[in-house]
């Protein structure tokens, strides 16, 4: 089971990235996604996941209508969009998987710690 992130970088207050979740070893769309991030002294946090059976998405207050996930099941990865970032924005990007349905309900209000795979993570830097 692997998970590897990509598409992190610079960019400019107002620009946009998309965060690729690549999956080897399983079947992402068995699985609950998560994206979290992690700033520079502060604690990871839940930005957005996917549930497993009919694809509900569920955004953290401080993304909601910026970021958007989605899942490609042909290509086993999900991604995620990040529009109109601001440097607040700036953290270490991980995505997370896990078989448990329930997990979606509360993953972006905890820190993840549930989730029983990662990735190695991506870095998002947005300059003011």
């Amino acid at each position: 089971v692997q998970l590897v992130e990509s598409g992190g970088g610079l960019v400019q207050a107002g620009g946009s990235l998309r965060l690729s979740c690549a999956a080897s070893g399983f079947t992402l769309d068995r699985y609950v996604i998560g994206w979290f991030r992690q700033a520079p002294g502060k604690e990871r946090e839940g930005v957005s996941c996917i549930s497993s059976s009919d694809d509900n998405t569920y955004y953290a207050d401080s993304v909601k209508g910026r970021f958007t996930i989605s899942r490609d099941n042909a290509k086993n990865t999900v991604y995620l969009q990040m529009n109109t970032l601001i440097p607040e924005d700036t953290a270490v990007y991980y995505c997370a998987a896990d078989p448990r349905p329930s997990l979606v309900y509360f993953c972006v209000h905890a820190t993840g710690v549930l989730f029983g795979s990662w990735g190695q993570g991506t870095q998002v830097t947005v300059s003011s």
